[in-house]
C-alpha cells in the first residue's frame, strides 16, 4: 500500500474511484447519525477539485482504500465558524492555520489492516510540521468514550509530534419536538386525567 498526495482534482477516473470509495465507506453512517455526514456527488466532486484542499489518498494496488480531505481554508467550507476562530485563536487565523479535516474513510475492508493510521499519519506529519489548529468533528456515532474518533486522533497525534493535546471545543445537541397525533393524544389524556371534573 502506498499514499499519495492530490489538489485539485478533475479527473473523471479518478473521481469516480474515490467517490466509490467514500460512498462505500459511509453505508451506514446515513442511518446512525442523524446530521448529513456523506456529502452529495455535486458537493464531493466542487471538494475535491478545490485547489485550496489536501486530498490524501491510500492505494492498494490501483485501487484508492482510504481517503482523507484537508481544507486549508476554513472560509470555503460551510461547516466552521471563521468569527469563532478568529476569537479563539486569533494567532492560529492570522498565519491561516486554522485547517479542517472534512473526512477520513477507510473501506470497511481494509479498517483492520492499520489503513487509517497510515493514512492519518501522512497528512498529520505535514500539519504537524506547518504548526496549525486541526479541528474535526466527529458525529455521536463515532465518539465513544475512549474507543471514538476523537481518541484515535489523540493517539495518531502523539505519535506524530509527541504531546499535540485535543481539545474539546463544543458538543452540538439535536431535539425535536414531535406533533404527531400519536404524540397529541397522549399528551391530551395525560392532561386530561390531572383535571378535576365537576358534575
Amino acid at each position: 500500500m502506498f499514499v499519495t498526495r492530490h489538489t485539485h482534482v478533475v479527473d473523471i477516473v479518478l473521481g469516480d474511484k474515490l467517490w466509490h470509495l467514500y460512498e462505500t465507506s459511509y453505508a451506514g453512517m446515513s442511518e446512525a447519525a442523524v446530521t448529513r455526514e456523506m456529502l452529495y456527488r455535486s458537493e464531493f466532486d466542487e471538494t475535491i477539485a478545490d485547489p485550496t484542499n489536501r486530498l490524501w489518498v491510500l492505494w492498494d494496488d490501483a485501487v484508492p482504500v482510504g481517503m482523507s480531505l484537508v481544507a486549508t481554508d476554513i472560509g470555503s467550507t460551510r461547516y466552521l465558524s471563521r468569527a469563532y476562530f478568529e476569537h479563539h485563536y486569533p494567532d492560529h487565523m492570522r498565519r491561516n492555520a486554522v485547517h479542517y479535516i472534512m473526512w477520513l474513510v477507510v473501506h470497511p475492508a481494509y479498517v483492520a489492516k492499520g489503513a487509517i493510521v497510515r493514512l492519518a499519519k501522512e497528512g498529520l506529519a505535514l500539519e504537524a510540521s506547518e504548526g496549525v489548529l486541526l479541528v474535526f468533528d466527529t458525529p455521536q456515532a463515532n465518539a465513544r468514550e475512549g474507543a471514538g474518533f476523537q481518541e484515535m486522533m489523540s493517539r495518531l497525534a502523539r505519535s506524530v509530534m509527541g504531546g499535540a493535546p485535543v481539545h474539546h471545543l463544543e458538543t452540538q445537541h439535536y431535539y425535536a419536538v414531535d406533533f404527531s397525533p400519536a404524540e397529541q393524544v397522549r399528551d391530551r389524556d395525560t392532561a386530561d386525567s390531572g383535571r378535576v371534573h365537576r358534575a
